[in-house]
């Protein structure tokens, strides 16, 4: 775009202008240049970093939202929970035992009926 400039950094810094230059005219009106010099920059210092500050290919709005999330949101302890294959591997064994104990409970009942009607 203009000045090998992104989009990006075009509408921030467009937006920075838009607020920082009546800001500089409105404290200038009230105290000296400098404090309105200063003034601006302070207003303008936001939109600047959002357009220009990249880390690791992520803009600064992404980086704070990582940095709330860590910081306010997502609880500061988290247990290390695992859950050991072998462990798994035995509660699945069990459960095939008591299955295969309730199927042949099932067959054993079923011939014991069978047995009772070719008796009667």
């Amino acid at each position: 775009m203009f000045f090998n400039l992104t989009k990006r950094q075009l509408v921030c810094f467009g937006a920075a202008a838009l607020i920082g230059v009546p800001s500089f005219f409105a404290l200038k009106s009230i105290g000296n240049a400098s404090l309105a010099t200063m003034g601006m920059i302070i207003i303008m210092l936001p939109l600047f970093l959002l357009a220009m500050y990249e880390k690791d290919g992520q803009p600064l709005e992404v980086i704070a939202h990582h940095f709330i999330q860590v910081t306010f949101i997502r609880p500061k302890v988290r247990p290390y929970q695992t859950d050991c294959y072998y462990a798994a591997l035995m509660r699945q064994y069990q459960v095939y035992k008591e299955v295969d104990a309730i199927v042949s409970k099932e067959k054993s009942a079923g011939k014991r009926k069978a047995a009772r009607k070719s008796d009667a």
